[in-house]
């Protein structure tokens, strides 16, 4: 009996080295041909779209990249705006938000549509002429995100959380 019990603790004890002994392994997951995606924007804070547009980078630059390779059409990504962060749309807002809203553009010129909520563009008093020239004003930003789920997108709604640590810091 003791020798099961010696080799039992020698087995737990050698376990955790099997796994140190390799390393993980990096797939390309074979993704469908046209990726059909729809954000929902709405936030507390016009500040947090910064943040939300690296989930939009994180789907569009791996897709565009090797071994990808995606063109702009095979890319159908709608952006639906109707919180806080319609007021980085504002042209008068641009020298606050120019950041974003140079992404935002750049991403417009790949294909990717932001829609604006015109409910929400009511209440906060914008006019079309007020608002950058890459968006489309939609009647309502619920039954946009609605519509294009019918028609088969899929919903991605960042979650936007406030970073307490560096990376450095919990690594």
């Amino acid at each position: 009996m003791t020798g099961i019990r010696h080799f039992l603790i020698i087995l737990c004890a050698l376990l955790p080295l099997r796994g140190m002994a390799s390393s993980a392994e990096f797939i390309n997951t074979p993704y469908a041909e046209e990726q059909k995606v729809v954000f929902d924007f709405y936030f507390d804070d016009p500040q947090k779209i910064d943040s939300a547009l690296y989930w939009l980078k994180g789907l569009v630059d791996p897709l565009m990249a090797p071994p990808y390779n995606y063109a702009p059409d095979d890319i159908n990504i709608k952006v639906v705006m109707h919180g806080t962060e319609v007021v980085t749309l504002a042209k008068h807002n641009y020298a606050r938000y120019r950041r974003a809203v140079e992404r935002m553009r750049y991403y417009a010129d790949l294909g990717v549509e932001f829609r604006l909520c015109a409910i929400a563009a009511h209440d906060y008093g914008y006019q079309l002429s007020d608002l950058q020239d890459f968006v489309q004003v939609v009647p309502s930003g619920l039954a946009e995100l609605a519509h294009w789920q019918k028609q088969g997108y899929v919903l991605i709604a960042p979650r936007i959380q406030e970073k307490r640590y560096s990376i450095d810091e919990i690594r």
